[in-house]
């Protein structure tokens, strides 16, 4: 006579093999899990104005690739100081080293962070400010010639802004038949109409406003000029690096490189986090 214990329950099988199947599902990624090095830093990448985190697309793809952990930050482009505060926000849920990097205002923004996780600064064609200087300030046309970041180019407009007056702010923004020749001349024609679909403005504030205590005077600090920058004159850009001390490559490219060109991006910000490991 055969005992009932001996027959496999269905149920009881099916969820078996569900369990199983996980188990297999999930094996690749335990080893991952259990020997990640808590001291690999993250790279924590900032877009600067007239752009938005899907700037950074190409470059991250790139480094994560590579093994990097990638964080892409949305910059609210209100100002150096709150644009810091809200960068503090995402530095403070990450453990570990940082390495961060910014791309033309971002620049500002990294400057104007101070965090001891901080292990290095990494600028991509971005405004990298002493204290009391500001972004209009740094593309000076009698110090550094060469910026078409002017009107009628560059136009302001009315936003609702829960940090302005009232709820208002006026930010500043490039018309479309401009944006391709001054920002990204060497991208394609559709890729420009998608990087203005994306366009952010930024306020005038961002622009305006005094940088305080720079974080590259205390900081290890990569530079990648983009020599042919119609925002950002490149030899504005050699000076801020200089000044930083920062390890400089320069680049035939636009002032979209890390959209032009994500490998040599990609290749700056991993020397920078090879730096600190």
């Amino acid at each position: 006579m055969s005992s009932s214990t001996n027959v496999p329950n269905p149920r009881r099988r099916r969820m078996l093999s569900v369990v199983a199947a996980t188990i297999v599902a999930l094996g690749p990624f335990v080893p991952a899990l259990a020997t990640a090095d808590p001291g690999e830093p993250t790279l924590v990448l900032v877009h600067g104005a007239f752009a938005d985190a899907t700037s950074w697309d190409g470059v991250a793809a790139e480094l994560r690739g590579r093994g990097y952990r990638v964080v892409t930050v949305d910059n609210p482009l209100r100002g150096p100081r709150n644009d810091a505060q809200a960068l503090q926000g995402v530095l403070d849920s990450i453990d570990g080293p940082v390495v961060l990097v910014g791309h033309s205002y971002g620049g500002s923004v990294i400057t104007n962070t101070h965090d001891s996780k901080v292990k290095a600064n990494v600028y991509i064609a971005a405004f990298a400010p002493a204290q009391g200087e500001f972004v209009l300030g740094l593309i000076d046309p009698i110090r550094f010639p060469g910026s078409r970041l002017f009107p009628p180019a560059l136009q302001v407009r009315v936003v609702d802004d829960a940090t302005g007056i009232a709820g208002k702010n006026v930010d500043g923004y490039i018309e479309e038949p401009y944006f391709r020749d001054i920002f990204a001349q060497d991208v394609s024609a559709e890729t420009a109409a998608n990087m203005y679909a994306h366009q952010h403005s930024a306020a005038l504030n961002a622009n305006l406003e005094p940088s305080g205590a720079p974080s590259w005077a205390s900081t290890p600090n990569w530079y990648l000029i983009s020599g042919e920058d119609r925002v950002i004159p490149a030899a504005a850009q050699r000076f801020m690096a200089g000044r930083a001390g920062a390890t400089t490559r320069e680049i035939s490219s636009s002032h979209a490189s890390l959209v032009s060109q994500p490998i040599a991006v990609a290749d700056t910000i991993a020397d920078a986090a090879d730096s600190v490991r």
